[in-house]
């Protein structure tokens, strides 16, 4: 079976955010990617992806939803024959790994699916966020449906709130110095206990004020920075996100980064930010100079993403 590529996704500004109504960004990440494919011999990789497909059968089989139907006996019949979901894109790393799945299971199962190339109204791009949502919630325990929604557009896609969400143009990359990169944890992260972590604080109303009146501010200060292209007050901004999530995440920080975070600001070679939920993974990084963060981080792994 020949299958569409479904590409990993990077959520630039918005994460936790979004799940209080603030601003996203989210651009999706072709450096990663899989597909479906089938295969008569299933053993190790092949063999675990096939068993977790079925029990996500068994799952969207038992859904009870007016929202979307799928086509269970093709997808049945696949599964038997040897289907897996082929995939370069590291688990536990932020990067949209379940939602570049969930993307090409919606492409190929779903009955009278909303297609890429149809005129995406405002109202087919909820629908389709809001069925993604349910279709991941199976992986994570509660999902937004965005990081399915970036793979399944391979679009850039503006979260101005719940109900408003839209495609964005975002400013073609610049050989210039500046750059967005990743950084390689090399930990593993766990979405819902850090989800689990956040809606905890989410109880004090001292968080729940920071949320609304430092984060979700500087959040969207950062989207409307970038997609302008105003490289110099969007590393202000970076910066000002960068300390305000090390002094208010510092749990979805792994323990060993902190130092490194803090080092970035000090000496303002590099800014850090969340990657997802955090807790692991991929953290990313924002420079006015990629050399000299290289440089500063050389004992890391690092990953170009976008070029100012």
């Amino acid at each position: 079976m020949k299958s569409p590529l479904f590409y990993a996704k990077i959520l630039l500004f918005g994460e936790y955010g979004i799940i209080k109504d603030s601003k996203g960004l989210a651009i999706p990440f072709n450096t990663y990617r899989g597909a479906l494919k089938t295969s008569e011999i299933l053993e190790g990789d092949s063999k675990k992806s096939n068993e977790n497909l079925n029990r996500f059968y068994t799952y969207v089989s038992t859904l009870q939803t007016d929202l979307v139907s799928f086509n269970l006996e093709e997808f049945k019949t696949d599964l038997d024959n040897g289907m897996y979901f082929d995939s370069s894109i590291p688990q536990g790393y932020g990067v949209g790994s379940s939602g570049a799945l969930v993307a090409s299971i919606y492409d190929k199962y779903v009955n009278d699916k909303i297609t890429v190339l149809e005129n995406l109204t405002r109202d087919k791009l909820l629908k389709l966020k809001a069925i993604f949502s349910l279709m991941e919630s199976f992986f994570h325990g509660k999902s937004s449906g965005l990081d399915p929604l970036n793979s399944y557009l391979s679009l850039p896609i503006l979260i101005n709130s719940k109900e408003n969400i839209e495609p964005a143009g975002i400013p073609s990359q610049k050989e210039g110095k500046g750059a967005v990169f990743l950084l390689d944890s090399e930990q593993i992260g766990e979405t819902e206990p850090m989800v689990n972590i956040f809606m905890n604080k989410m109880k004090k109303e001292g968080f729940r004020k920071m949320i609304s009146e430092e984060f979700s501010i500087s959040t969207n200060a950062c989207i409307e920075d970038f997609l302008q292209g105003n490289v110099k007050s969007l590393f202000s901004n970076v910066k000002n996100l960068s300390k305000i999530v090390l002094k208010n995440f510092k749990p979805m920080i792994p323990t060993a980064f902190h130092k490194v975070w803090e080092k970035g600001i000090v000496s303002n070679d590099y800014y850090l930010k969340l990657c997802g939920s955090g807790g692991g993974g991929y953290i990313l990084g924002f420079t006015e100079d990629y050399k000299k963060a290289q440089e500063s981080l050389k004992d890391y792994k690092l990953e170009l993403v976008y070029r100012f």
